[in-house]
């Protein structure tokens, strides 16, 4: 039984700078299997995020195939893709995404909240998952008490109450100080163990090293090479 969460088949991804065709990916194949932990590296505006979002289906190729445990994608409704998210993706964006209105444990179980599973179970759930990234003392807050760094980590485990198998995070520890940025890694591996996939889109070569191996951005090419130095 093959293990591939989801597969990329000859992916080309294109958009329009004025009257100019930039072409961001060309012809990339990728598989992501249980238990990958990658790094996504290059330079700002190699299409890292564009990247994501694919992969995340908030965008689609303009040529090639993806698909999500071996269902076409492309050929999928966008009920269909809500539902693939909330099922099986989990998505750390750069600008976290919180929700003011809301506590820090609040905002991480909005997940649950979407999908009627609340209970005193799930709660003491998200408060372990806060514990876990050194915010129990921050667990009735709002996101206006808490410091850019702090907020990147509600954040992070928001996206790992839903229990999915593949978590996908843009820069996740760019806000985050190097001490906070290795527990927030340390965690990733923790979840790795658990079987779970971890591509994370960073700048920080001291975790892009650590790794199972990194995907660089270079000249609409998709290059792999190792990590873990």
């Amino acid at each position: 039984m093959t293990k591939n969460l989801i597969e990329l088949k000859n992916i080309s991804k294109t958009f329009l700078s004025g009257e100019k065709k930039i072409n961001l990916f060309n012809n990339v194949n990728l598989k992501i299997k249980k238990g990958d932990l990658i790094a996504l590296v290059g330079p700002s505006g190699s299409g890292k995020s564009t990247f994501l979002h694919m992969l995340a289906l908030l965008e689609e190729p303009n040529k090639g195939r993806i698909y999500l445990s071996k269902s076409d994608t492309g050929k999928m409704s966008e009920s269909e893709k809500d539902k693939a998210r909330r099922e099986k993706i989990s998505i750390i964006f750069q600008n976290n995404n919180l929700l003011n209105d809301f506590t820090a444990l609040e905002n991480v179980l909005m997940p649950l909240y979407i999908k009627g599973h609340i209970n005193q179970k799930t709660k003491d759930k998200g408060i372990k998952i806060l514990t876990d990234v050194k915010l129990n003392k921050r667990v009735n807050h709002f996101p206006s008490e808490l410091s850019g760094g702090e907020q990147q980590r509600v954040a992070i485990a928001r996206s790992i109450i839903s229990d999915t198998n593949l978590i996908l995070a843009d820069e996740p520890t760019g806000n985050l100080d190097r001490k906070t940025s290795k527990n927030v890694f340390n965690y990733f591996k923790y979840l790795q163990k658990k079987d779970k996939a971890i591509l994370f889109a960073t700048h920080n070569r001291e975790l892009a090293n650590m790794a199972d191996y990194k995907l660089s951005i270079f000249n609409s090419k998709l290059l792999r090479s190792n990590g873990k130095k």
